[in-house]
């Protein structure tokens, strides 16, 4: 039997930094975590993660916790019962670089699950270094993809985390490259699901967080009801597979049992299904090429099932629309995109901008743009991030 894979997870105290973990921990034989990267906002679950892990290395991107990380090593070992010499503060790295050192460390994977533009560094960093890159971090191929590619030392460096590119790469070991005719990705249209435009324009940001399918944090789950996420996730697509965005199809599948399917020149369509739950996609990353055994439930086929799918909505969610023109136009505009975005769902919740003016106000600052150059560094994606932050802050206290 061959040695366990070595795992840096970034993002552990988040929602997939955990559930890996809870993978790793029921397969100790395939997997081992030597490095764990968190914000720092929750010290005290880090240090438990990391004692229980027995990982070399840990990191805060904040660099006013490295000493509170210290401290709650301590605490934990404490509430452990070890003696002083029973166990190992693992090296401590902190600060803004401390996740791009994390993402350079000797393992065999990398899992990237930081949230935000602060996950792009630490992709190149590990791409750059050879490593396997289990990516849950969205911004990386949305803001920086032209840099990502740029980046990868070998074909298949990347494997996605997010359920949908996941299930794409899935479904695309049926065919060959050249077979393949369209993507489509499934979306379970949020809570706004059927609505039509005129239907949305007095939405509440608690109607809005109230997803039927998923638990999600507060950003993905507005983005869902914009339909946001999606248009992000199309973008991602057409990074890690080349495939054109007019061949990238979204269908409404409000059931979220089907994560995403292929079409084949011969007419065929794969798909892959699967309850919803992270772990499995999530366990194939960490695996990849190989499966897990039991890494999350199968569908119950001793039960009738009800699958539906309908079109898109472009009028009443444009915003998949808008991100395909975006991406095709390329020289920054993703960036501008998701950065525009992020300042209009903070400006919604606050109650200084409707529902509808989430999506209206990214085509505003998508056509006010002036033109970026195709990003060559972190540093002009961040550029162009920068001022789509302040132009969206702009037309949004102009309303």
């Amino acid at each position: 039997m061959s040695s366990p894979r070595d795992v840096v997870i970034l993002g552990s105290t988040g929602s997939v930094g955990t559930q890996a973990i809870d993978i790793v921990r029921r397969n100790p034989d395939r997997f081992r975590v030597v490095g764990l990267g968190a914000g720092g906002g929750n010290v005290a679950l880090l240090a438990e993660q990391a004692l229980a892990l027995g990982v070399e290395v840990v990191g805060v991107a904040k660099a006013s916790a490295a000493q509170d990380l210290q401290l709650a090593f301590y605490a934990e070992a404490q509430r452990r019962g070890y003696a002083t010499g029973d166990f190992r503060v693992p090296k401590i790295l902190a600060g803004p670089d401390a996740m791009t050192e994390l993402a350079e460390w000797p393992c065999d994977i990398v899992l990237n699950a930081v949230v935000g533009s602060l996950g792009l560094a630490p992709t190149l960093a590990a791409l750059r270094a050879g490593r396997t890159l289990a990516l849950a971090n969205k911004e990386s191929l949305v803001a920086g993809g032209p840099l990502v590619k740029a980046a990868l030392t070998r074909p298949g460096q990347i494997v996605p985390v997010d359920s949908e590119h996941s299930a794409l790469a899935q479904c695309l070991r049926a065919g060959a490259a050249r077979e393949v005719r369209r993507l489509i990705l499934t979306a379970s249209g949020g809570p706004f699901r059927g609505r039509r435009r005129e239907e949305l324009t007095a939405v509440t940001p608690e109607q809005a967080l109230a997803h039927p399918t998923w638990t999600m944090g507060p950003v993905v789950t507005i983005n869902s009801a914009t339909m946001v996420n999606k248009a992000l996730e199309v973008i991602e697509a057409h990074e890690l597979y080349g495939v054109a965005y007019a061949d990238i199809t979204v269908m409404i599948h409000p059931t979220s049992v089907i994560h995403s399917m292929v079409e084949f020149v011969d007419g065929s369509t794969i798909a892959q299904a699967s309850p919803p739950d992270m772990r499995l996609p999530i366990a194939l990353a960490l695996g990849w090429p190989d499966r897990v055994v039991d890494a999350a439930a199968a569908v119950d086929w001793t039960k009738a099932h009800t699958w539906e799918f309908f079109p898109l909505d472009d009028e009443a969610f444009p915003a998949v629309a808008l991100a395909k023109a975006a991406g095709e136009a390329g020289r920054c505009r993703p960036a501008i995109y998701n950065a525009a975005n992020e300042e209009c769902v903070a400006a919604f919740v606050d109650g200084r901008l409707p529902f509808l003016g989430i999506v209206d106000t990214i085509e505003r600052v998508l056509g006010d743009a002036p033109d970026f150059p195709e990003p060559g560094t972190v540093e002009e994606v961040l550029a162009a991030e920068s001022w789509a932050r302040a132009h969206a802050r702009e037309l949004i206290a102009q309303r």
